[in-house]
């Protein structure tokens, strides 16, 4: 099949860890994948698997690990 497009909004934490490897295999089979993140994360970090975008959040590390 042809690649596409594809835009991933994850949320931090357990859940990026099991979508990470869905979007690296989308990324293996030929799809443009775009992830847009945080500035301020716990596991997020950059790669070359994939094109990510950074947005500005309002909070901390310190405020986000406070949160929990």
């Amino acid at each position: 099949s042809d690649g596409g497009k594809r835009l991933v909004v994850p949320m931090d934490g357990s859940h990026w860890l099991s979508m990470r490897q869905v979007v690296e295999k989308l990324t293996e089979r030929g799809h443009k994948v775009v992830v847009l993140i945080p500035e301020v994360s716990w596991q997020m970090k950059t790669t070359q698997a994939y094109i990510l975008k950074i947005h500005p959040v309002s909070y901390t590390l310190e405020e986000l690990d406070g949160s929990l």
